[in-house]
């Protein structure tokens, strides 16, 4: 009889169709649990309730901490550095939502000392709009911008710290109350462990059941759809779904591949998204100029001003305005070596002025290979690294020898100066950090080399891995730092 009863059940699974065998197995199981939620459900919705307010507060209070801090902190320093300005920034933006977020907070919690935190927070951001304004009011009647410093050291960032550790005593508080609410979901559970217990031992026997029922055909096929789903999980994109019985699963096979190749493709798209990404970020930070190069040009006209040398001005005024033209210039970010001649040319000119005692510069390039292209603003920090950590750290005069020649089809630019020079160890942290994919601005030694970083990058995105820069130094004899480019030939108009 138990025999007949097996072998009919059988039966009625193996008609059935793939899907409708999926469905009523779930059936089985999913009923019987959809019960035992229900009662789950009910019994701890309260406690539900209370976790999801005391995370939510917390989880509020934790990203506003670290968020306000970090960006207002930023731009009041950007708009101080002359970087950006109020009507960018708009730092009154950032205290309005924090005001709201904090009065959101002051509502939710259930704590009477968080509120007073809170509202502690509040005034502290009163503070803040107040020493904001104090700033914007000082950059608008002629910029003050030692007392705008002391401002943003002294008053904003302890602000925006006060800020931050209360915003963590608020969070901790709040999740003090997730003890209590702990303490109630254990006796809850305890009370309905038997009940779960005995709904789950009966499910256990139900799906031991259908699984000696229900046919293989179900099995094997989707075993294959995870081999591929695991091979992709590891990274193997090449996988395909073949060879699986069934329409249903063949038409899932399918999908997935169509669904693989298309993740092959977006991979692809955001790689080279990241290269396009990057290469901008390089340009960005290439097209900075540097603000003590132009006070410090600015103190030498009116040096020079004074001292009735007016011919000497108007060099110096002349080499600054190419200067500036040739940095400011928009555009594909490529120059001709003509044009990256004259734009060192102008830099040398205005330093000559000021170092008249100490430096002195030759630039030979042949006039065949003017017609190059390479990245904007190339030599100019290499001439920069060249003067300020090398001619400068030595006694007497020092020179800068700028040469280029045509090797092999490519051109080899060499910045030479008989500084300093570097230590071994020194040379191979600087060869080292033109590579480093997590070269970050951070330390003294690390932003001395970032001007060389950020050319090498440039160059390899540009032209290629091939390309780039080489260093050669001897401690206290001299530096090379030699660019190499693919050569254009003037003819043709492409790369040789």
């Amino acid at each position: 009889m138990i025999t007949k009863i097996f072998l009919s059940i059988r039966d009625f699974f193996g008609n059935l169709r793939l899907n409708r065998k999926i469905q009523l197995s779930l059936m089985i199981i999913i009923v019987p649990l959809f019960i035992l939620f229900v009662l789950l459900f009910t019994n701890m919705y309260y406690f539900n309730q209370q976790y999801d307010k005391i995370i939510a507060n917390a989880t509020e209070a934790g990203r506003f901490s670290i968020d306000f801090k970090e960006d207002f902190d930023y731009k009041i320093y950007l708009i101080i550095a002359g970087h950006s300005t109020f009507e960018k920034e708009d730092p009154y933006k950032n205290i309005e939502e924090a005001r709201e977020i904090v009065s959101d907070l002051i509502s939710n919690t259930s704590l009477i000392e968080n509120k007073h935190r809170a509202e502690d927070i509040m005034k502290i951001l009163g503070n803040l709009e107040k020493y904001s304004r104090q700033i914007e009011e000082n950059k608008k009647i002629g910029g003050f911008y030692d007392e705008n410093i002391i401002l943003w050291e002294n008053y904003v960032q302890i602000a925006t710290s006060l800020v931050h550790s209360t915003m963590l005593e608020y969070t901790y508080y709040e999740t003090i109350g997730m003890e209590q609410v702990r303490s109630g979901v254990a006796e809850s559970l305890q009370r309905i462990t038997i009940l779960s217990l005995t709904v789950f031992a009966a499910l256990v026997i139900i799906a031991l059941f259908l699984s000696v029922i229900i046919p293989n055909s179900i099995v094997r096929p989707i075993h294959k759809l995870n081999e591929v789903t695991n091979q992709v999980a590891k990274g193997d994109l090449s996988v395909r779904v073949r060879d699986v019985n069934g329409a249903e699963v063949k038409r899932l096979g399918k999908s997935l591949n169509i669904m693989i190749e298309k993740i092959d493709h977006l991979l692809d798209a955001v790689k080279k998204d990241e290269e396009n990404l990057r290469a901008a970020e390089l340009e960005l930070l290439q097209a900075q100029i540097n603000p003590h190069f132009l006070y410090n040009t600015l103190d030498t006209i009116i040096w020079l001003a004074e001292a009735g040398k007016q011919e000497d001005v108007v060099d110096v005024v002349s080499a600054l305005s190419h200067f500036f033209r040739t940095s400011l210039n928009h555009g594909d970010g490529m120059f001709t070596l003509r044009e990256e001649e004259r734009h060192v040319h102008s830099y040398l000119q205005i330093q000559q002025v000021r170092y008249q005692d100490i430096l002195d510069y030759e630039i030979n390039i042949p006039e065949e290979l003017f017609d190059t292209v390479i990245p904007k603003i190339t030599l100019q920090p290499l001439v920069e690294n060249a003067l300020y950590h090398g001619i400068k750290n030595r006694r007497g005069g020092g020179r800068i020898e700028i040469s280029a020649v045509l090797e092999d089809g490519d051109v080899i630019i060499s910045v030479k100066d008989n500084g300093m020079g570097m230590s071994e160890s020194r040379l191979k942290q600087i060869i080292a950090n033109l590579d480093d994919k997590n070269h970050v601005i951070s330390g003294h030694k690390i932003r001395e080399s970032y001007g060389l970083y950020n050319v090498n990058q440039r160059i390899k995105l540009k032209f290629g891995d091939q390309y780039g820069l080489s260093i050669t130094s001897v401690y206290e004899e001299g530096t090379c730092i030699q660019v190499k480019i693919p050569y254009v030939n003037p003819k043709h108009g492409a790369l040789s």
